[in-house]
């Protein structure tokens, strides 16, 4: 019984240990190699990592007078950034964010880098699921929360003036907006009112979000991410919200009749591609897609 019991405790573990480890590398479906889940700055030199995070790190200069500020406020606070070591706006902005942080001294413990997946199937999901309620939408996704673990602000993806400028911005719980505001607006919607709620009163949520609404591609992206995490419902209410946001736009039709082909509705799917060849008679998906469900 002791052997059994010890194991199992050393089983456990094990398992536990592998699920902290941190600076996994792996390799995607091209053979690129890309880290999942907890990384730190040694992980980002080392190997194929540190010919892009090196010199973006040692290229940028943040602004002297705004650390000298940000240094006595970023101290309150702890840090959450999800990104992806194939994304080059991760590559771009993660080395960056390195930078401002070390010249605010901020220590590196209150620090939290998450490498998120790029595969079709765990498209921008963590390993043990870091990202599930966090709303993550773009990479890179900067979060700043406070003592008591509330969110405070998010830069997603690029800074509106720069890294260090947003950040103090949101340390002072100033007036900041970040990027992407019409997925945050319709996000808030679906928490305070609930995916039902969403679905039966479209017309009066675009109503809302639509000033936010700058391009097709915000709510496509935190569609796909929906569908990947098979939120397929829920998917397919934010892809037909965007239908009616860009209404003459092909793309909005043919990522909703994707939805439902995932979701096996296959006559809405149908309906839909017609839509996207009725605006372009050469769409060369539609037609795929319309050969493909021919007998169903």
């Amino acid at each position: 019984m002791n052997r059994i019991f010890t194991l199992g405790f050393a089983l456990l573990c094990i398992q536990i240990s592998l699920a902290q480890e941190i600076n996994q590398v792996t390799k995607d479906a091209r053979g690129r190699e890309k880290m999942l889940g907890e990384i730190n700055k040694k992980g980002f030199t080392q190997n194929s990592f540190d010919k892009w995070f090196t010199p973006n790190y040692e290229a940028y200069q943040p602004d002297e007078k705004t650390i000298q500020k940000l240094k006595r406020k970023l101290k309150k606070y702890t840090i959450t950034v999800f990104m992806g070591t194939w994304c080059g706006d991760s590559k771009r902005e993660v080395p960056k964010f390195y930078k401002v942080l070390e010249a605010a001294n901020f220590p590196e413990n209150k620090l939290r880098v998450i490498g998120l997946n790029n595969g079709k199937e765990q498209y921008k999901q963590g390993p043990n699921g870091e990202e599930i309620g966090m709303n993550i939408h773009r990479v890179p996704t900067f979060i700043v929360y406070d003592k008591k673990g509330k969110e405070i602000g998010r830069i997603v993806e690029h800074p509106v003036e720069s890294l260090e400028a947003d950040l103090l911005k949101i340390c002072r719980k100033k007036s900041y907006e970040h990027n992407y505001q019409v997925v945050t607006q319709l996000d808030n919607i679906f928490k305070e009112k609930g995916e039902n709620y969403v679905a039966e009163n479209l017309d009066e949520v675009v109503s809302k979000i639509t000033s936010y609404a700058k391009s097709l591609k915000e709510l496509n992206t935190y569609g796909y991410v929906l569908l990947r995490a098979n939120a397929i419902s829920k998917a397919i209410t934010v892809f037909t919200i965007n239908t009616k946001l860009f209404p003459e736009n092909k793309n909005s039709y043919d990522s909703l009749a994707e939805a439902y082909f995932f979701s096996k509705n296959y006559k809405k799917s149908k309906e839909l591609y017609a839509k996207v060849l009725a605006l372009d008679a050469d769409d060369k998906n539609a037609k795929a897609m319309l050969a493909k469900m021919q007998d169903y």
